[in-house]
């Protein structure tokens, strides 16, 4: 007896944190189950009542767009706050009398509608009407940014001014609150990627049973991170964008982790182990490599936070909260449902089984033969391999990183047609003004004979300047008069390009404005000039992401590979994974600019969300290292195991491959599903994020990894004795 007593708490010794977590789990599964519940429930209540507050804030603090707009909120300038345009479009002329008491009706109505501070009508400017006269617009300026002011404010606007709309008479409205206003509220894609995942989830598992066990984990999930990150904006910026791409990520990711760990436990149940055993076996072997895996995520996320980009860093810090509820809810939750679905899920993994077993299949049989196939011939499997992902991501080296506006909108949308009528009337820069600020708010400052001059007539003076050699530089197509603020000690001249926003040639002008137009005019006038508005911004924006981008990527892949390099103790695995990490993401970069950017499919094009490149690489980077991990975790278990290098990789891939099509297909199901999003942003995110785990899984992991494998033989786990000795000892499997 007490031999027996001694042995067991040995036993107890040597078990990890994983199947002591798994075991808990398991025994005290209704608590759990429970407590997530009570969890989930009490997140949703809080959020619900406090509401969200979301902030878009994209400013970029030492950029001359944004050194422009504080100026202009310090100085009290109305155009610091939105605006939205109300185009109006007759064919005999806006200055006919019945159109034009109509139009002052409906524009008496909007001066009078909440958060609207101002109107100034085609009939108060000239310069408000199209030289054939058909068309003009009013400035309709809001109490605040365009993102700060509520929808239905601006849906009253835009609903007042369609009121009139009829015999002939067209009207649209447009800006930045328009946009926001008219967004979809989505849930079709989200539906349809859960849906879709169920499918491969049954097809996979022959079980509903089963399969609804990693949707219910994730759902679990993904219902907490969006309630916490819903509370936490109100303490950070947070974008409004953010809770669909966490959905969105957090779907693929909570399916994918309770997948890998179901997977196992599937087969240690094949190999006659109690559920119990099962479970603490699954979780010490495939939870280690999703804790591993999410962990990497985060780091990957992490390094977003590393770049500054405003609202990014709210973006990836409730990602990467996300992945580690979802990393959670895998490692507690999942133990919960298979205790409480022990006897059903044996019974079917068994009737499953033996069905297999009277047809003559084996598991993993498949792979086995494709693994050899591949090694026959590693040269041939690795070349056209590479080529092909060169290929695909050599459109990447002209991708061209911006924001969408009205022009990319769909034609039905107002905001897309005050786009065109203002184009048609006034040209195609008129959709995106650029605004020259003229600081003389310094009194202190002197001319150039070294007298002083008072802070207002200096600016009025040096704007009228600035405008006169504006309308001389080639690409600009019209300027404004100045338009000085309340205190007189700052003016603005607001410049029309002869170009559209997203045009070459207006990102070249913005160039030639601040680096050879107007730093002469501040030496010689001794006053600050600096070129703002959202025009200026976007480049701003898409400067500073491909600026930092390569510091944030060598950060990112450092720390990866470091993380590998402990883990399997090998140098060139670390290098090759890195190297084949970032060949799969340029390749799907590649192909959201063929779609996106050249307009192919019938989308219409335009540039690539400047985020888009940073938040593809932070998540591709990390999701893709669990498809790594569990695959080399099992080369790396059987080479220990028999120093054979050519069958541990078979034997690896066959009894992997499976798993990581199923996960990667579901993965690719729920990314692909938000292509069906109404929002730009998100359509590029989901097909950039599914290219990149088909390819990532199918191509990598399925030719690459085997061919390169092959070649280096035992190089392949090469470590120098002196780093030996000086890692530590990190195992991804339990002994």
């Amino acid at each position: 007896m007490t031999l027996t007593r001694d042995t067991d708490r040995a036993i107890r010794r040597r078990e990890s944190v994983f199947e002591r977590l798994a075991a808990f789990s398991f025994r005290n599964r209704w608590r759990a189950l429970l407590l997530w519940v009570v969890v989930v429930a009490g997140i949703t209540v809080a959020s619900t009542a406090a509401g969200s507050a979301y902030h878009n804030d994209f400013s970029l603090p030492g950029t001359d767009s944004q050194r422009a707009a504080t100026v202009l909120e310090r100085h009290g300038s109305a155009q610091a706050d939105a605006t939205v345009q109300i185009v109006v479009r007759a064919p005999d002329g806006i200055r006919d009398g019945a159109v034009e008491r109509r139009v002052k009706g409906m524009l008496g109505e909007v001066s009078g509608l909440p958060s609207v501070t101002a109107v100034r009508g085609p009939y108060e400017d000239a310069a408000a009407v199209s030289r054939d006269g058909t068309a003009g617009y009013a400035t309709v300026t809001l109490d605040g940014e365009a993102e700060n002011v509520p929808k239905e404010h601006v849906r009253k606007i835009i609903d007042t001014a369609g009121s009139i709309e009829g015999d002939g008479l067209e009207t649209a409205a447009g800006g930045d609150a328009v946009r926001g206003a008219e967004e979809s509220e989505g849930g079709a894609a989200e539906g349809a990627g859960i849906l879709g995942a169920l499918v491969i989830l049954v097809f996979l598992f022959g079980s509903l049973v089963a399969a609804s066990l990693p949707v219910v984990t994730a759902l679990f999930a993904v219902g907490s991170s969006i309630g916490l990150i819903a509370l936490a904006s109100h303490l950070a910026d947070v974008a409004d964008f953010t809770p669909p791409i966490m959905m969105l990520v957090g779907l693929g990711v909570g399916i994918d982790y309770a997948l890998l760990i179901f997977s196992r436990y599937r087969g240690e149940l094949l190999r006659g182990a109690t559920s119990e055993d099962a479970t603490r076996r699954a979780l010490d072997a495939a939870g280690r490599t999703v804790f591993f895996a999410g962990c990497t995520v985060i780091i990957a996320l992490m390094g977003l936070v590393a770049l500054g980009l405003g609202s990014l860093q709210g973006v990836a810090l409730a990602v990467a909260l996300t992945v580690l509820v979802t990393m959670a809810a895998s490692l507690t939750l999942l133990p919960a449902l298979l205790g409480l679905c022990g006897y059903r899920l044996r019974r079917q993994v068994e009737k499953r089984a033996a069905k297999a077993r009277a047809k003559g299949r084996t598991e993993g049989a498949r792979w086995r033969r494709w693994a050899t196939g591949v090694q026959r011939r590693p040269w041939a499997a690795l070349l056209v391999s590479v080529v092909a992902l060169g290929a695909l991501a050599a459109p990447a080296l002209d991708m061209r990183l911006g924001f969408a506006d009205a022009g990319n909108d769909a034609e039905t949308k107002t905001s897309r047609q005050a786009y065109d009528m203002l184009a048609e009337g006034f040209g195609p820069g008129f959709n995106g003004p650029l605004i020259v600020v003229v600081d003389g708010s310094d009194a202190g400052k002197s001319t150039g004979n070294g007298a002083r001059r008072t802070a207002g007539t200096g600016a009025a003076d040096t704007a009228s300047q600035v405008r006169d050699v504006l309308e001389r530089t080639p690409g600009v197509a019209a300027t404004t008069p100045p338009v000085p603020t309340e205190d007189g000690s700052v003016a603005t001249v607001i410049v029309f390009p002869d170009s559209a926003p997203q045009a070459v040639e207006t990102s070249r002008l913005v160039d030639r404005l601040r680096d050879d137009v107007l730093p002469p005019l501040e030496q010689r006038t001794r006053t600050d000039l600096f070129v703002g508005g959202s025009t200026a911004a976007t480049e701003d924006f898409a400067s500073t992401v491909s600026y930092r981008m390569p510091l944030f990527v060598a950060m990112v892949v450092g720390l990866s590979a470091l993380l590998l390099l402990v883990v399997f103790r090998s140098v060139l695995i670390p290098v090759k994974a890195a190297i084949l990490n970032l060949v799969s993401i340029g390749a799907a970069l590649g192909a959201i600019t063929l779609v996106f950017q050249h307009g192919w499919f019938g989308v219409e094009p335009g540039p690539i969300e400047a985020f888009i490149p940073v938040m593809i690489f932070a998540i591709v980077f990390g999701l893709s290292m669990d498809y790594e991990v569990f695959l080399l975790s099992r080369i790396h278990e059987e080479w220990e195991r028999t120093e054979d290098p050519q069958g541990a990789v078979r034997e690896g891939l066959a009894a992997t491959g499976k798993v990581i099509t199923a996960a990667a297909a579901i993965m690719i199901v729920v990314f692909a599903a938000f292509v069906l999003s109404p929002d730009r942003m998100l359509q590029q995110f989901g097909l950039g994020l599914a290219v990149a785990i088909l390819l990532d899984a199918v191509v990598i992991r399925c030719l690459i990894v085997p061919a390169v494998m092959q070649l280096l033989g035992r190089s392949a786990w090469w470590l120098p004795s002196w780093l030996r000795r000086a890692l530590p000892k990190v195992e991804l499997e339990h002994h």
